[in-house]
């Protein structure tokens, strides 16, 4: 099978050290092509890394007609308009979380979206393509734990430093876009539905601005999940679903490492049992499933409109946070 050529916007740390590594051991995929606005930078990485084609500019890399799918892991405030160019240049599109900086911006490119029928677009929350959430699902559907009444999620890092991008608050930093995502998107996984209320409250960091603590509560009407996310704490995440008749804890939720093992827990009464997962890489899965759809025109695993009211829930959040008390969504 001819496997699709992918081209990545960006020579960020986060794409060279762990994304395209990724996708070049997809069955599906292969990484073509690379652009950095410093050519010098690209060159290098495209050495390192054994991609083929480099460019000097994202329009470039665009317009090469061999390319057939992009990968974007630009900062958060470039998301919908470089994914939107890359439709108009007939590319299939897997963008990085957030999809964008808010309801409205991501709105925006679900409008455009659909000028686009035979694209595909997804949203890279890779964390739901992992073995182990494919295992939560399945005890949840068997009734294992009873009734699932609350999720209570964390996750958390420690990065103070105002250069860095995660830390400008124009350019989409802080800990509601970064991660907080990931504790709200794994809320409505869970529950198979939108939250009818949403309340937080965000602490910003005096110099940068930006969200650097946030908790935040998500009413499903008669479940209810819990969050908090901090981007200068103790580095931290866990899951925990408790149901009338037991619980899971999600030992590392949303980045487990390629290269070990990862383990969750059944505990029903007293008893717990410890279920590990085999070494995978979530990232190269998560390609496979896109390079798939992609090739067979099937729906992607996850469709953009999944994003859309992430974006919904994530702007709830603030808007508590400003106003005090529930917003009704």
């Amino acid at each position: 099978m001819k496997k699709l050529s992918w081209g990545v916007l960006s020579t960020s740390k986060f794409a060279a050290r762990t994304t395209i590594p990724a996708i070049q051991k997809s069955s599906y995929s292969k990484v073509d092509a690379i652009v950095s606005r410093d050519k010098e930078k690209a060159a290098a990485l495209a050495t390192e890394l054994g991609i083929a084609r480099i460019f000097g500019s994202y329009d470039a890399l665009l317009a090469d007609p061999e390319i057939d799918v992009v990968y974007i892991p630009l900062p958060n405030h470039m998301h919908v308009d470089w994914t939107i160019k890359a439709l108009d240049a007939g590319k299939h599109v897997l963008c990085e979380k957030p999809i964008g900086l808010n309801y409205a911006d991501a709105h925006r490119l679900e409008r455009a979206a659909t000028d686009y029928p035979g694209l595909k677009l997804m949203e890279a929350f890779m964390y739901r393509h992992h073995p182990q959430w494919k295992k939560v699902k399945e005890i949840l559907g068997e009734k294992a734990v009873g009734e699932v009444k609350a999720i209570h999620s964390n996750f958390s890092y420690y990065n103070d430093d105002a250069s860095n991008i995660r830390n400008i608050a124009e350019f989409g930093g802080g800990a509601m876009l970064d991660i907080g995502c990931y504790c709200i998107s794994l809320s409505r996984f869970v529950f198979g539905r939108e939250p009818a209320r949403v309340a937080g409250q965000i602490e910003r960091d005096p110099n940068t601005k930006i969200d650097r603590f946030s908790v935040g509560m998500l009413d499903f009407e008669s479940w209810l999940a819990t969050f908090s996310c901090g981007t200068q704490m103790q580095p931290y995440q866990r899951v925990n679903i408790l149901g009338t008749k037991g619980r899971i804890e999600i030992e590392i939720p949303f980045n487990p490492p390629y290269n070990q093992p990862c383990r969750i827990w059944l505990q029903r009464g007293g008893q717990a049992e410890e279920i590990s997962f085999d070494i995978c890489d979530q990232y190269t899965i998560q390609a496979d499933l896109f390079a798939k759809a992609i090739i067979n025109n099937a729906a992607v695993p996850t469709p953009i409109e999944d994003g859309i009211l992430n974006m919904r829930a994530i702007d709830a959040v603030f808007e508590s946070s400003d106003l005090g008390g529930w917003i009704k969504l």
